[in-house]
């Protein structure tokens, strides 16, 4: 919802990286989704995914005075198994935003590890990636900015998904002009007056019942029965 979520959610990353020893290539924080580039060592990945959430979830239910599930479904993954492969994740996480419509440009984009790649590391182990590039620092930071922002049909785990007509983002903004801020105060009103506001989502040319679930974490059987 705000920045301050954002930063609990990399703390909450930065901590178990210790507590479970894994290794984080890239990240991005997307509105409604998070992408994760995740070596594991110590624990499984299941493991890892099970104590970011549930720590997250009890934070942000407190702040938000709310209960039960925040993420909507279980995290999807993939094995990343070829240097080929993990740099095209590497840029697809990157390029997330841009794919998105949330910025042009992807040093413009505060919640992703670009930044890491192309100024100061903190979360992320960046030697590994930045190697497959040159071994000379500075000029492996040259290619990998090269590399990121080049135009591509990469394909990743969210393309087996067709992509939206309607973009997320637009659906949030249409919600804001229908008076309600944020998916929070959302919830937060009475079921009848709550269930208005998802008819009048529902009439957005191109809008999914699958979309609208995924954003206001309301079940899309409960979606489905609003007309």
């Amino acid at each position: 919802m705000e920045d301050e979520d954002r930063l609990k959610f990399m703390e909450t990353v930065r901590r178990y990286k210790q507590v479970s020893n894994y290794e984080i290539y890239a990240y991005c924080l997307m509105n409604n989704h998070v992408h994760l580039l995740i070596k594991e060592n110590k624990e499984p990945i299941s493991i890892i995914m099970k104590r970011i959430s549930s720590s997250y979830v009890l934070w942000y239910n407190k702040k938000y005075s709310r209960c039960g599930h925040l993420f909507q479904e279980r995290f999807r993954s993939e094995a990343v198994e070829t240097d080929a492969y993990f740099l095209t994740v590497l840029r697809y996480i990157h390029q997330n935003p841009l794919k998105a419509g949330i910025t042009k440009k992807s040093n413009s984009f505060r919640w992703s590890s670009y930044h890491e790649y192309m100024e100061n590391a903190s979360i992320v182990d960046i030697e590994f990636g930045l190697n497959m590039f040159s071994q000379d620092k500075e000029t492996a930071k040259n290619l990998f900015e090269q590399y990121t922002n080049e135009i591509n049909n990469d394909q990743c785990l969210d393309d087996q998904e067709k992509p939206l007509v309607v973009t997320d983002k637009e659906v949030l903004e249409h919600l804001k002009e229908l008076g309600i801020l944020n998916i929070s105060e959302l919830h937060r009103l009475d079921k009848p007056e709550r269930n208005e506001f998802i008819r009048k989502l529902k009439k957005m040319p191109g809008v999914s019942i699958r979309q609208l679930a995924r954003i206001t974490g309301i079940s899309k059987s409960m979606i489905g029965r609003i007309n």
